[in-house]
């Protein structure tokens, strides 16, 4: 097998943020597919670096501790042409923000706090990062701030499907996934 070397300019990537259950994984999958770009989803880096699935990690540490580690591992990625998915949490840490912003365009998928109540319920599992005593409702509202100070781009994705939020994506960006040029 012949592998091509990587592009010698930088290649831009897309960053995906929102809260648990705002669909970043799904949306970004199907957005990498479409351009033919790789996929990471940072939460899953997080798993692989602590051999435990993230509502462990955030049950054993308390959540600055998780929130501290959770930048740390997101400022090491180095990669191009690449779709990120990042954990709801990865907007508490302004380096790690600043880190992605400097990677390519950040995208927040907005969803309202109903939906998110409804998928998190489906998924209790899925590792929030929550102060003892902390409601979703507080979590929601203390990060959506965030999520708008940090995005390049809103998407408001409730009552989009995957393929509409990548349609919408690309279309702002005026992306193609035409090779780049050298």
């Amino acid at each position: 097998m012949h592998l091509l070397p990587p592009p010698t300019h930088q290649s831009p990537c897309l960053t995906i943020i929102g809260m648990p259950g705002a669909g970043k994984s799904t949306v970004g999958q199907a957005l990498a597919h479409q351009l033919e770009w790789a996929f990471v989803d940072t939460d899953h880096l997080i798993e692989a670096s602590y051999a435990a699935r993230l509502q462990s990690i955030t049950d054993a540490m308390g959540k600055e501790e998780f929130l501290d580690i959770e930048s740390t591992i997101v400022q090491t990625l180095r990669v191009r042409r690449t779709v990120i998915a990042t954990g709801g949490s990865v907007v508490y840490r302004e380096a790690a923000m600043r880190h992605l912003q400097h990677l390519g365009a950040v995208i927040y998928l907005d969803v309202p706090l109903s939906l998110i109540i409804k998928r998190i319920a489906l998924n209790p599992e899925r590792g929030l990062a929550i102060a003892p005593g902390q409601t979703i409702e507080d979590l929601y509202e203390e990060r959506r701030n965030l999520y708008q100070k940090y995005a390049t781009h809103c998407i408001q994705a409730e009552k989009r499907s995957p393929a509409a939020c990548v349609h919408e994506i690309l279309t702002l960006l005026d992306i193609t996934n035409d090779p780049p040029a050298t």
